[in-house]
């Protein structure tokens, strides 16, 4: 009786918040201008924002015009050689009002050299807006009163951060967890005392051993990890799926990857029907959340009035060579914006990133809505020959992959190579059961083709001579993680290796053999 009687509280104080926070009651551009005026107010006494003259940008007719005229679009590199390396020597006020006590440490996809991304205090309050913005609107999907009473478990990286003087550096996720209010800690699992744990397998088994204690309604976390943290708590129960435990779970909330290709391995894990709700969750922010569901996939509502102003960059050749932006490259506000069309995500935000490049690629696919999906990254895809293969299209083929093969492929990654005068793809999939690689590999070649009019141009003409598939025992994905020292948290395996990389994956393939 209590738990429906405080969940209906809940309910209806989210009901409220929702209605409260709606996005439809001002159009696109009024919000993001609204947003982009607020940033530059706050940040024009700082030493970018007199570098750039904030206060005369402020000043002009069309501000956002000249906001986007004066400032150049920044990547990490020059962003932190010109100011972030300073305020990870507690200098203030240099890209942001005060001092920035936070660093999310990102490395992007694994093997990449780490990257410092500064996190303010007003960021972390609009990521946890966002979080109330999406949790808000769970309240459209039927779900019982009691299920807001129950507990949620939220697979973060460690909350013991490596300091430096008076900085803090660790995983986005794990700082969030360690600001999260109080009155919230009482529905949160695994707790602080497990989430303090550095080792990912150690955090794992320690939450393994209480699962029975808790019930839990709601998981959010990265889609690769979370699932072996199912796998692990019904090996250690000697059940047969997660519901034996948590009868309550009904809402798993991803995050930082495609769904798709984990989908198969979750259903199997459950005896019950999950909701799976989407976030666009990255060191840079909380900047999207799925609002609704949808039967055209699942997407992702822009936050636009929450302390990040988004710009869009055509993510076509026309700006970018091989992934890289060109000079000349020009960015649109979210009024210039049309559905279907690629973009490279820029955004200025609370932190102190300042038309900053984030390296993910979107499509808008409602842009009434400021809906979209995220399709890959602007360095994270094939088009060795012109194929222009994206994440999204290799995301798709490995699930209709798994579908029509009755395939559980937990990972997988590509590389392109050149051999001689033509060109090859070469795909490896980590799978439980090992079956003819000859066979997926005609059926992904035919998949590819269909989903990519460029891809089936380079195929037909012989440019892209051949496909070979590699199928692996999905652990060893895992152990290369390990080796790289990057278990658990925010850490993605690369969908697609960077050279270095590649010659380290052969190499480790070739010493578990």
């Amino acid at each position: 009786m209590e738990l429906s009687l405080g969940g209906r509280i809940i309910k209806t104080g989210l009901k409220i918040y929702k209605r409260r926070n709606s996005q439809q009651k001002k159009s696109l551009y009024e919000m993001q201008e609204e947003t982009l005026r607020k940033l530059l107010t706050k940040a024009s006494k700082t030493e970018f924002g007199h570098f750039y003259q904030f206060e005369e940008i402020l000043n002009t007719d069309d501000f956002v015009a000249e906001f986007q005229r004066r400032v150049p679009i920044h990547d990490y590199s020059s962003m932190y050689a010109g100011w972030w390396h300073r305020l990870l020597n507690e200098e203030e006020h240099i890209v942001w009002p005060g001092k920035i006590k936070y660093f999310a440490l990102s490395s992007g996809t694994t093997g990449a050299p780490s990257k410092f991304i500064p996190v303010s205090r007003e960021m972390l309050s609009a990521m946890k807006k966002t979080s109330q913005f999406m949790f808000s609107h769970s309240t459209n999907l039927g779900l019982p009163a009691a299920f807001y009473g129950r507990k949620f478990l939220m697979l973060s990286s460690t909350t013991d951060f490596v300091k430096k003087g008076d900085l803090y550096i660790g995983d986005v996720s794990g700082i969030n967890t360690s600001r999260m209010p109080y009155w919230l800690r009482t529905f949160y699992r695994p707790g602080k005392k497990i989430t303090k744990i550095r080792d990912w397998n150690d955090r794992i088994e320690a939450i393994a051993s209480q699962a029975k204690n808790w019930d839990i309604c709601t998981i959010a976390g990265i889609p690769s990890w979370v699932q072996l943290m199912l796998e692990r708590v019904i090996s250690y129960h000697q059940v047969s799926d997660i519901h034996e435990i948590w009868p309550n779970f009904q809402v798993y909330v991803s995050g930082g990857v495609n769904f798709g290709p984990y989908r198969k391995r979750f259903e199997q894990l459950c005896s019950k029907p999950i909701i799976t709700l989407d976030t666009y969750y990255s060191s840079e922010g909380c900047l999207a959340c799925q609002t609704r569901l949808d039967n055209e996939g699942m997407p992702m509502e822009l936050v636009l009035q929450n302390g990040v102003f988004f710009e869009f960059i055509p993510f076509n050749e026309g700006n970018f060579n091989q992934g890289n932006l060109k000079k000349e490259a020009k960015a649109v506000s979210i009024e210039n914006v049309l559905e279907g069309e690629e973009y490279a995500l820029i955004l200025s935000s609370c932190s102190g990133a300042w038309r900053y490049l984030i390296g993910d690629t979107i499509k808008f696919v409602n842009v009434e809505r400021a809906e979209i999906k995220i399709t890959g990254r602007t360095k994270q895809f094939l088009s060795i020959c012109g194929e222009h293969l994206s994440l999204d299209n290799m995301c798709q083929a490995i699930e209709m992959l798994e579908k029509e093969f009755d395939l559980i492929i937990t990972e997988f990654t590509v590389k392109a190579l050149k051999i001689e005068n033509h060109f090859e793809h070469h795909w490896y999939l980590g799978v439980e059961k090992i079956i003819d690689s000859d066979r997926i590999a005609l059926r992904l070649d035919r998949i590819l083709s269909g989903l990519n009019d460029d891809y089936a141009t380079e195929r037909k003409d012989n440019l892209l001579k051949k496909i070979q598939v590699h199928l692996l025992d999905q652990h060893l994905f895992l152990k290369w993680m390990e080796k790289q020292g990057k278990l658990g948290g925010q850490s993605k395996f690369p969908k697609v290796m960077t050279d270095e990389q590649f010659q380290d994956w052969l190499q480790f393939i070739k010493n578990e053999k």
